[in-house]
């Protein structure tokens, strides 16, 4: 394999995002797809955001499977199912702008309270698990973006930062799979993202690891104030995408 003008810029923008989401569980699609799509085409940097997703989900799933809570990562990816559908829906009859304009005050508003108010209000079981795991497959049907709400719901739950990194990459594996099997299908899996991939492997190890230790050295009050803070950014970057889609021609 010979490494190109891209290589280095590649490299360093999947361990970034691989830091990200080793310690965090999630926040990795901020940073991988649109600093990778200032270098590459976005048709070869979506697969290869999406085959480090895989990776780094196993990665972590091998070191801390202990930690994985089975029957919330059961009970959401179930429920993502029959959400599907409903996004794939809404992708053709609902325009994009005011769907993320919608989420993004919605995740905003959420993260935010949590931030600054005293309650200790916390899921207790998994009742409510099928809500956001629907609430997920919506969003992923319609725009790819089934964080939020899995966030949300581990927030809610007041998971230590070990169950919470873990048990997401329990619903992300799979998800991620399924996500890779369709650019597969469409023949988007193309070299050049076998190429960015392999080369990546040394860096998104060493990221991963890194990851790892950053998350064991966070207590549960800081994770999750990290962690609302996490979706208040990805609430503020919706919001951003939907004023600029709707000044798009």
């Amino acid at each position: 394999m010979t490494a190109d003008h891209t290589t280095i810029p590649v490299l360093a923008v999947l361990f970034l995002a691989t830091v990200i989401r080793s310690a965090l569980g999630f926040g990795e699609a901020l940073v991988a797809v649109p600093l990778l799509a200032l270098v590459i085409p976005v048709e070869v940097a979506a697969p290869v955001a999406v085959l480090v997703s895989v990776t780094v989900a196993g990665l972590i799933l091998i070191q801390d499977w202990r930690h994985v809570h089975p029957g919330s990562a059961g009970r959401l990816i179930l429920s993502t199912m029959f959400g599907i559908p409903l996004g794939l829906l809404m992708l053709t009859t609902v325009a994009e702008p005011v769907v993320k304009a919608v989420l993004a005050v919605i995740i905003i508003a959420f993260s935010t309270s949590r931030l600054f108010e005293r309650s200790q209000f916390k899921l207790e079981d998994d009742r409510l698990a099928w809500l956001f795991g629907f609430g997920a497959g919506v969003l992923g049907g319609a725009y790819g973006m089934n964080g939020p709400p899995l966030v949300a719901y581990g927030a809610l739950r007041r998971w230590s930062a070990e169950r919470f990194r873990a048990t997401l990459q329990g619903y992300f594996l799979p998800a991620s799979l399924v996500g890779m099997a369709g650019y597969w299908a469409a023949g988007l899996w193309v070299p050049a993202v076998t190429r960015y991939y392999l080369m990546s492997l040394p860096v998104v190890l060493a990221a991963t690891l890194l990851g790892r230790l950053l998350n064991r050295r966070l207590d549960g009050r800081r994770f999750l104030l990290i962690v609302h803070a996490g979706l208040a950014v990805v609430g503020v970057v919706l919001l951003v995408q939907s004023v600029w889609g709707t000044g798009r021609p």
